[in-house]
């Protein structure tokens, strides 16, 4: 371990505080620091934290620049006649007895606000079967091969990609095993890690959680594109000959696996990227918009939407931004590999203040009763922005 040229490159960034304790560090606790420090581009980081940084101050309302999705990139249910629905779902099922669709599970959060310690899709929701979610939404999978074979009479399998953090790998795999991958073949449930990221105080010093360890989190679910490319997903998709993708979050116990409905809508529109949307229940719900802004595709937070703006409505009655987002989403394969190539690392971090447990200069660990730090994420939609054929069905 070179610790000369390590504390060299801490200190190019002010980072040099991250090893004031190396002294007192046994060999493996310094073994353990200095493999996390050197993992770290400290430069990338720097970047963005400050782009995160800006981005947040930046911040004001944008009615002003917001436009509704057009009116003939969306569909809805409720709107479309029996035919189209069924014209819909009947392509839908036909990729999805090819072979050509796969479910991607973003399921990297614990069940904290569940009241639960351990990974949201363990939960038993309190159903009378008590099933969890995880094997509602297998047994949901299976439903949808049966369906397009007894259409098409070939079943097609629907690989299921399931994106993990670390804290909830080991329990998710050793719970899909325990239960017999709720009658999937094994070798069709593919899990995946997402990366964690430093967290850092408000002028971008990286936290010491332990003298030997620093404080990291999750990259949020848009950490996704990256985990796609560094675990070899898209060279998966490849050899299963999987041409689009469905993700959705783990905890959408309604959610319709592979919706065939969904799926022949984004094929008719030529679409490489789609959202399922829910209209608002009323206008200040505290739910995020699909919209445009200064000709972008993006969601708007509620809290970045004037009352009035909520309020607006169209000639019919109904309000003008009213496409809630779920977190239920379209992508092509082949969109998916652009964005993984050419424009990751353009996505900029949001910022979360939170309470982060930290080693003081003194070496006493301090629980703030404060927010003290910044947990950076991204998030699964912020590449909306990068779509030229989009999308959006109710």
């Amino acid at each position: 371990m070179d610790i000369s040229e390590l504390s060299a490159k801490l200190a190019q960034f002010g980072q040099e505080h991250l090893i004031q304790f190396w002294s007192e560090l046994n060999e493996d606790e310094q073994k353990r620091l200095f493999n996390d420090l050197k993992g770290i581009d400290f430069g990338l980081l720097a970047k963005g934290f400050r782009r995160a940084m800006d981005n947040s101050s930046n911040a004001v309302k944008l009615d002003h620049l917001l436009q509704p999705v057009p009116v003939h990139l969306q569909g809805s249910v409720e709107r479309c006649s029996n035919e189209q629905l069924t014209a819909y779902e009947h392509e839908g099922l036909k990729q999805i007895s090819a072979g050509k669709v796969g479910v991607l599970l973003l399921a990297g959060g614990q069940g904290t606000r569940l009241g639960v310690s351990y990974p949201k899709g363990m939960y038993n929701v309190g159903l009378p079967s008590g099933k969890t979610l995880y094997q509602l939404q297998a047994e949901r999978i299976r439903k949808i091969e049966e369906l397009s074979e007894a259409r098409f009479g070939q079943r097609g399998t629907v690989p299921w990609y399931i994106m993990t953090s670390e804290h909830t790998m080991e329990p998710t795999r050793k719970f899909f095993a325990k239960h017999g991958f709720f009658g999937l073949n094994e070798r069709n449930v593919v899990f995946f890690e997402q990366s964690v990221i430093p967290c850092v105080d408000v002028d971008g010093k990286v936290i010491l959680e332990d003298k030997f360890k620093i404080a990291t989190a999750p990259d949020g679910n848009g950490g996704l594109y990256r985990a796609l490319g560094q675990n070899g997903m898209i060279d998966d998709m490849d050899r299963r000959g999987i041409d689009m993708i469905h993700v959705y979050c783990v905890d959408n116990i309604l959610v319709k696996m592979a919706d065939p409905v969904f799926v022949g809508f984004c094929l008719e529109k030529n679409a490489n990227c789609g959202a399922k949307v829910v209209k608002k229940a009323f206008p200040e719900e505290p739910v995020g918009v699909i919209c445009q802004v200064n000709g972008v595709y993006q969601v708007v937070e509620y809290s970045e939407i004037s009352s009035e703006t909520a309020n607006r409505r169209n000639s019919d009655g109904e309000l003008t931004f009213n496409a809630g987002n779920i977190c239920n989403h379209f992508f092509s394969k082949e969109f998916l590999k652009t964005l993984i190539l050419e424009h990751e690392q353009e996505l900029i971090y949001h910022i979360a203040k939170k309470k982060i447990p930290f080693i003081d200069a003194n070496g006493v660990r301090q629980n703030p009763a404060t927010p003290n730090g910044i947990k950076m994420e991204k998030f699964v939609f912020d590449v909306f922005q990068f779509s030229t054929a989009p999308w959006a069905k109710g």
